[in-house]
């Protein structure tokens, strides 16, 4: 089994380049079948840096992870999808892990978190990472699963522009064992860092409250992007 990474991008100019090192530094060349970039229309030198590196590119036509993972996935030719933030960091040999956990039946999963930000507030949460519940998750712990699988619960649902993959996560488990794999994955808080971590944290779990109360979702990702003033395509 090989593993294809799959990284949605938007305007990662500055952190693209350092993951790809990084990837390829930690990871053994047999276990991967390739690196995929799957950009949402970036305006900076995200592209060039990427295919630089020897990662293959989907210039995507819209913005969204979801819609950018699935058209990732259709480029795919693995075994296994690997999907990554941009500005996130696995631990070293994190291929072998995610290859032992497949061949140990578990059809997808993820790592425990830590944040690149010392904090109690982001430590505290970040320490419930490591248990095997829905509330826990969430896509900065990354998230692997087998092609078959994948392609049964039809991938990401790409209504969602927020909150993807903590969306999908019950989808998996109806069909298959879903691991966390009892290892850091390192994440940037620069979202903490601009917004502030009390104010981002309560403006997080407000939006998520807002999603399990039942509001529509593209309502809750249009107030989440407010909340944090990040610039987004439609």
């Amino acid at each position: 089994m090989r593993i294809s990474i799959i990284i949605p991008t938007y305007n990662e100019s500055e952190n693209i380049g350092n993951v790809l090192d990084h990837l390829y530094r930690n990871s053994s060349p047999e276990n991967i079948e390739e690196v995929i970039v799957s950009d949402g229309i970036s305006d900076d030198d995200t592209l060039e840096i990427a295919r630089s590196k020897g990662a293959k590119v989907v210039n995507h036509k819209h913005t969204g992870r979801a819609k950018q993972m699935n058209a990732g996935a259709r480029m795919a030719s693995g075994d296994l999808f690997y999907f990554l933030h941009a500005d996130t960091y696995p631990p070293e040999g994190f291929d072998a892990d995610i290859l032992s956990s497949v061949k140990n039946g578990y059809g997808a999963g993820c790592f425990r978190m830590k944040w690149d930000m010392d904090h109690p507030v982001l430590n505290f949460f970040a320490f419930f990472t490591r248990f095997n519940c829905q509330w826990c998750r969430g896509g900065d712990q990354s998230m692997f699963i087998n092609r078959e699988l994948f392609e049964k619960v039809r991938g990401f649902n790409e209504n969602y522009r927020f909150l993807e993959d903590y969306e999908i996560i019950p989808r998996i488990k109806k069909h298959a064992k879903f691991r966390v794999i009892q290892r850091d994955i390192v994440t940037s808080a620069r979202k903490y860092r601009k917004n502030g971590v009390l104010r981002l944290q309560l403006h997080v779990a407000k939006t998520y409250i807002m999603r399990m109360l039942g509001m529509d979702v593209e309502k809750v990702a249009r107030a989440y992007y407010k909340g944090i003033q990040e610039k987004y395509n439609e």
